[in-house]
């Protein structure tokens, strides 16, 4: 089992050390913060935008964060004598911890129901890094498969805990890989973001799961009729396993775009059991793989967890998946969301999801994952 300790920085922020199985117990002198810092600011603004009913975050404070360090100087490397970093420790597996620049957050709340134009109030919620291995170089898809399931223990506990603080709606994991994608850090990390309210994207995309699963009476998601259908069709499968299955979307709208299913409806990482925990390490890895495979130098991604939000109206509907998402259009290219998409959210894409898939498939490692062929057997429950 996956340790967890937790422990406080020296300006308050929570720090929790996921170690592997089997690890030996933490050295207490691990948890000691020695730093001298400033308290915590206060929370940036949510300010409500009435013309499109979104609310946006305004967070000046943003600007003074660090920006691409050099690795003696990295905040998420272990603490050495020359560089008193974010983590006490010299040494660890996984860590998670609150972010000292966040977009939301410290404080959190409830914010108004019944906004209007010149609504704004605190942005209430948290931010959090999460550090997938010590070492300053490298990537997720390098990792061991016991590291990754250590992640995605730490993905899971942080989504039971961050759900059950006050007005929270939603809670996102992602990972933004390269510079390309905008990172500040070259060291392999994600991030979770606790929002006080239902973003734009999720509340698309709840909406639409609503429709169809009442129109079902509640048999069935929308996202696991999708599943269905691209299994069925095969031409756009990736790989199939025994509890998830990976596709590209008929309708993908980024030159690399994958998404990654579980077979039985669960809301978050935080409902899925054990062994679908130990096959999501496996299948995960295998994907970031794939996606380094197609060029030869690393692909830039945004590995981006859709969880059902909190709101009564929308969870019941919602199914765990997985955007695995990259601008890359070619070796030396990289799409750019210009006026259609940047202006409209009208996505035009430059590459069609049939041959996209064929490629993933192409590069498939040793990997005895079944179904790196496109599958012609017809999915339980389906229609024959």
């Amino acid at each position: 089992m996956t340790r967890l300790t937790s422990t406080r920085l020296a300006d308050g922020r929570e720090l929790i050390y996921f170690d592997d199985a089997g690890s030996p117990e933490r050295d207490a002198g691990s948890l000691t913060d020695h730093r001298e810092l400033p308290p915590r600011a206060d929370p940036g603004e949510l300010r409500f935008d009435a013309l499109s009913g979104e609310w946006v975050a305004v967070a000046a404070h943003r600007q003074s964060r660090t920006h691409l360090p050099p690795a003696d100087q990295c905040p998420i490397c272990p603490t050495t004598p020359a560089n008193p970093s974010e983590i006490p420790a010299p040494d660890y597996d996984v860590v998670v911890f609150e972010n000292r620049f966040p977009s939301l957050g410290p404080a959190v709340g409830t914010i108004p129901g019944t906004p209007a134009w010149g609504t704004s109030g605190p942005a209430y919620g948290r931010c959090e890094v999460v550090s997938f291995t010590p070492s300053h170089t490298g990537s997720f898809a390098e990792l061991g498969e016991t590291r990754a399931r250590t992640v995605i223990e730490a993905w899971a506990h942080r989504t039971e805990a961050l759900s059950a603080l006050p007005g929270i709606q939603q809670v996102f994991p992602f990972e933004n890989r390269g510079a390309d994608i905008g990172v500040t850090l070259h060291h392999p990390h994600g991030q979770i973001y606790a929002y006080p309210y239902v973003t734009p994207r999720a509340a698309s995309l709840g909406a639409a799961a609503s429709r169809y699963f009442d129109s079902s009476n509640g048999r069935e998601s929308l996202t696991s009729s999708i599943l269905k259908s691209e299994r069925l069709d095969g031409s756009r499968m990736v790989l199939e396993a025994e509890h998830f299955s990976a596709y590209v979307p008929f309708a993908a709208r980024w030159p690399l775009e994958v998404h990654l299913v579980p077979h039985r409806q669960v809301p978050d990482l935080a409902a899925l059991s054990g062994e679908e925990r130990d096959e999501l390490s496996h299948v995960y890895l295998e994907l970031l793989k794939r996606l380094d495979a197609l060029y030869p130098t690393p692909t830039p991604y945004i590995s981006a967890w859709h969880q059902a939000p909190l709101d009564p109206a929308l969870r019941p509907s919602g199914h765990l998946h997985l955007q695995l998402t990259s601008p890359r259009r070619a070796a030396d290219k990289l799409k750019y969301l210009a006026g259609s998409e940047a202006a409209m959210g009208a996505f035009i894409n430059d590459t069609t999801p049939e041959s996209v898939a064929e490629r993933l498939r192409a590069v498939a490692s040793d990997s005895p994952i079944r179904g790196q062929e496109p599958s012609s057997a017809v999915p339980e429950g389906a229609p024959a």
